[in-house]
């Protein structure tokens, strides 16, 4: 694996959609290649004969039935919309 640059941490930021200058990037260099070099030793890990799971505790879920059902929320729903009529969401007409 190469080196993590400074430019790999510039762009990682970027993506994140976080804002650092370059003395914040300098710092996080070193601890983004920690954890780069930690992924490339757990892809060494043999996990071939090793199953999928869900959780780690075994223990079976409450599962409800599944009903499909309104709520009997509709009125506290529609107080978040900027404008509501006769039960429902008013919207602007995207197709002309």
């Amino acid at each position: 694996m190469s080196a993590f640059t400074i430019e790999d941490a510039r762009k990682t930021a970027r993506l994140g959609r976080l804002a650092m200058d370059d003395t914040e990037l300098q710092a996080r260099v070193p601890q983004l290649a920690n954890i780069l070099t930690f992924v490339e030793q757990l892809k060494e890990v043999d996990t071939s004969t090793t199953e999928p799971l869900a959780n780690v505790v075994d223990i079976a879920l409450c599962l409800r039935d599944d009903v499909v059902n309104d709520g009997n929320q509709q009125q506290a729903v529609l107080a978040n919309a900027p404008e509501a009529l006769e039960g429902f969401f008013v919207v602007p007409k995207v197709v002309e």
